[in-house]
């Protein structure tokens, strides 16, 4: 049985179609192998000394966050804990909690207020010390985090994201990194992006030491780049090149 030309023509497309998703998906299977440990450090020693570091900041630090949390449910309510889903590893959905910052301040419609309005001067202190993020510590423990990396950001990120800056994602998510020692939310989101994946490939202890180092030194002793210069908090990512 001899097919038509438009049958021929229809089968053709479809199989250069099925073809091109399949190189497609070739390629972003691809891209998510290329990153390779890149010496012993990474490949053996980062994920023990992350789980040693987080279980001592949990012990050591007991009543620090007993008081933090006692703080939190005084001066603004119930639940103290923040948990909200973030993108790991290889894109892996996991659940990030934090110390609540901002009220839960609605309008007469029923909408949550802008962050500026709800973020109080309490919440500006523990986010200007850094101390909303110690329960990132268990985490850490669980291995959905690490001390140093890119920082884990809002999942409907993810579709708006470059090929490159997807690279962000080739490492756990840290409790601070390169981004946040090089302008934290002052810097541009393309800047972030970038320092982000220049630490993927550039992971080594000594880079983890200085960076843990020189979070310290902004977040307690100069408290450099807190928030962003148009907002209280980090305006949103809406893809390449745009602003909300």
């Amino acid at each position: 049985m001899r097919l038509s030309e438009a049958a021929l023509s229809n089968i053709e497309f479809h199989g250069m179609k099925n073809q091109s998703q399949g190189n497609s998906h070739g390629e972003l299977r691809e891209m998510e192998a290329t990153h390779k440990p890149k010496g012993p450090y990474e490949k053996y020693f980062k994920r023990p000394v992350d789980f040693c570091c987080g279980m001592a900041a949990v012990i050591v630090f007991c009543w620090l966050y007993i008081i933090v949390a006692v703080l939190v449910r005084i001066k603004l309510g119930s639940p103290v804990l923040f948990a909200q889903e973030r993108p790991g590893k290889d894109e892996k959905i996991f659940k990030l909690y934090k110390f609540r910052t901002m009220t839960d301040e609605r309008d007469e419609n029923g909408e949550l207020l802008p962050d500026e309005v709800r973020l109080t001067k309490f919440g500006k202190m523990l986010r200007a010390t850094s101390l909303d993020e110690l329960p990132e510590a268990f985490n850490i423990i669980k291995g959905d985090m690490s001390v140093v990396g890119p920082r884990p950001l809002l999942v409907r990120y993810l579709p708006r994201y470059s090929r490159e800056q997807h690279r962000r994602h080739e490492v756990r998510p840290g409790l601070s990194g390169w981004a946040q020692v090089n302008g934290r939310n002052t810097a541009s989101w393309e800047d972030k992006f970038e320092h982000d994946v220049w630490y993927v490939d550039h992971i080594s202890f000594l880079l983890d030491v200085k960076i843990i180092f020189m979070t310290v030194m902004k977040a307690f002793v100069k408290r450099e780049g807190i928030n962003s210069e148009v907002s209280a908090t980090m305006e949103e990512f809406m893809g390449n090149g745009i602003k909300k």
